[in-house]
């Protein structure tokens, strides 16, 4: 079992160990699930801001408006499912 402190406003350092069992880095971003009195800790490798660029496309793309699309969807299948 693993042990650290938590300092004076609430920061905890991950221990060398659990750093490398999942694969975090400095910079990298983790989420805490909450699941009853147990936390569980997990690493976000890349957002797909991070993977922006990757993938060849023939022609400019607008994220902005793709974004708005996406969420614009997103209500629509929401507002659908409250029904």
């Amino acid at each position: 079992m693993l042990s650290t402190r938590v300092g004076r406003r609430g920061q905890i350092t991950l221990p060398k160990e659990v750093r490398h069992r999942i694969k975090v880095e400095e910079g990298d971003q983790i989420v805490f699930v909450i699941d009853g009195e147990q936390v569980v800790i997990k690493s976000i490798p890349h957002t797909l801001l991070d993977l922006r660029g990757s993938v060849p496309v023939s022609s400019e793309q607008d994220f902005d408006a793709i974004r708005k699309q996406a969420l614009t969807r997103r209500a629509k299948r929401a507002s659908k499912n409250e029904d």
